[in-house]
């Protein structure tokens, strides 16, 4: 096995080299909240751009033919492979509404591209269950392992788009690590961080999106 697909596979399947609390793979991200004519959220757009070491690993990975690129049937193993993959992490995506955590269906496609050595995915992830804007909405993607680091440069990168949340009121909490180890130090233990099933720092110093409505 490449060493290459070996990072592919521990990244989407968390294999214990994942423990490592530092991130090995980045992802500059953007998503957006559909709201339903209803009132109701109608899906989560996300785009996903990682960054080029690890691109260039998928690239060595999938080119089955040699070309260096990846034409259009390599593209779409890479969106079948981490479709698959990341499905029992649930895409790094957390959803709460007035506390209580939103189930999110897996995509129906997960679209990839490579253009200019960078890997980009595009999915739309939708609530299993009829989901109201009412109360408390808090968006938040990252990756619990703290193997892969999800960014979002800009607040308008986490976006809300429909007539519904014309009502709503929404912001973006960017978490100060150093403030949140400093408030948590009697928890943050050397056992806490290596966890190889993850821990819930990732979620706390996790940028999110918050919209009361």
């Amino acid at each position: 096995m490449k060493r290459s697909f070996f990072l592919l596979a521990a990244a989407f399947s968390l294999l214990p080299v994942a423990a490592d609390a530092h991130p090995h793979i980045f992802i500059d991200a953007q998503f957006a909240v559909v709201a339903a004519p209803d009132g109701t959220i109608a899906e989560l757009k996300n785009v996903w751009q990682f960054d080029e070491v690890f691109s260039s690993s998928v690239l060595l990975d999938f080119d089955k033919n040699g070309d260096l690129n990846l034409d259009a049937s390599e593209l779409k193993a890479v969106g079948k492979t981490v479709r698959e993959s990341l499905g029992k992490y649930n895409y790094y995506t957390n959803v709460t509404l007035n506390g209580k955590p939103v189930p999110m269906g897996k995509p129906d496609v997960m679209h990839a591209d490579y253009k200019d050595g960078a890997l980009t995915l595009t999915f739309s992830l939708k609530p299993v269950e009829k989901t109201p804007l009412k109360g408390l909405l808090i968006f938040g993607i990252y990756d619990p392992s703290l193997y892969t680091a999800v960014d979002f440069a800009e607040d308008t990168d986490m976006a809300t788009t429909g007539a519904a949340f014309g009502a709503c009121k929404r912001k973006v909490v960017r978490p100060n690590p150093d403030q949140i180890i400093a408030q948590n130090q009697a928890t943050l233990t050397t056992l806490f961080f290596n966890d190889p099933m993850g821990t819930n720092f990732s979620q706390l110093v996790a940028t999110r999106l918050e919209v009361q409505c």
